[in-house]
């Protein structure tokens, strides 16, 4: 299991924002493996996003990947690139939202 925490500093985000987010992360993290792998490749996958809003806005993304043993893919990398990828989804949409909070 691989999971990364970003602090992130921003104007106040609704509720309906922040859970956007998450989903955001999710979804761009199973996306990017499954462009990598088949889904009969992937025995068991489970993505989990928590938003913890205090002086900081915290998003930790975890990441669960168990593939059969005859699957030939390095499941940590695949892992990484995924969470790399959430992440960087996340930041632009982040930016997006400041962007218009300024207009």
């Amino acid at each position: 299991m691989t999971k990364r925490v970003i602090h992130i500093g921003l104007p106040e985000l609704s509720e309906d924002e922040l859970i956007a987010l998450g989903e955001l992360a999710q979804e761009t993290a199973i996306e990017y493996i499954f462009e990598h792998l088949t889904r009969s490749e992937v025995k068991d996958i489970e993505v989990t996003a928590r938003i913890n809003k205090e002086e900081t806005l915290d998003l930790e993304l975890e990441i669960y990947l168990e593939v059969p043993i005859f699957v030939k893919v390095d499941v940590d990398k695949l892992v990484e690139e995924a969470l790399e990828l959430a992440y960087e989804k996340v930041e632009e949409r982040l930016r997006e939202i400041a962007g218009q909070d300024k207009t």
